[in-house]
């Protein structure tokens, strides 16, 4: 019986420690952290190439929602010239971030680097939707509210 117990106190040391160890494993950390970095990567981009033109003001207002650093200091300064060439375009477009890929991730800094597939599809007042491909380079920044685009800029494609 004493070696039954024995045992069993070691049995739960041991499982103690594995999970534990388990748990706090930098390895493991680092994929939660990428796997935050996509997940917010892929809603704010989407977020920031969609745009109703009947809808400007709440358009904008999202895209300050997922933004930060230049490009949130960049976005609060759409004026009004910005507006009015919005709206007389008489677009719709909408966005859907088909893949991702982190290049560089920072734990300590807060800070990511990822290329993304968009496909961007736009709808005018009149006429047929079109929609094409196209990708992004993005930096996010860690901030209070998690992972959120601070710069975002299409990457040429060479033929």
């Amino acid at each position: 019986m004493k070696i039954v117990v024995i045992l069993a106190a070691v049995f739960a040391a041991w499982g103690g420690w594995s999970w534990w160890s388990a748990a706090h494993d930098d390895a493991r950390l680092f994929t939660l952290d990428r796997q935050a970095v996509t997940q917010a990567a892929q809603h704010d981009i989407a977020t920031l190439n969609t745009l109703d033109y009947r809808k400007i003001d709440d358009g904008l207002k999202s895209w300050l929602a997922v933004s930060t650093g230049t490009l949130h200091d960049q976005l609060v300064q759409t004026g009004t010239d910005s507006r009015k060439q919005l709206e007389q375009a008489k677009t719709v477009t909408t966005a859907q971030v088909m893949d991702t890929a982190v290049t560089a991730l920072d734990q300590r800094a807060g800070t990511a680097k990822l290329i993304a597939a968009v496909q961007l599809d736009v709808t005018p007042a009149t006429g047929q939707k079109t929609s094409k491909r196209t990708r992004f380079q993005a930096d996010l920044t860690r901030t209070a509210q998690g992972w959120q685009v601070s710069a975002l800029a299409p990457v040429q494609v060479q033929s």
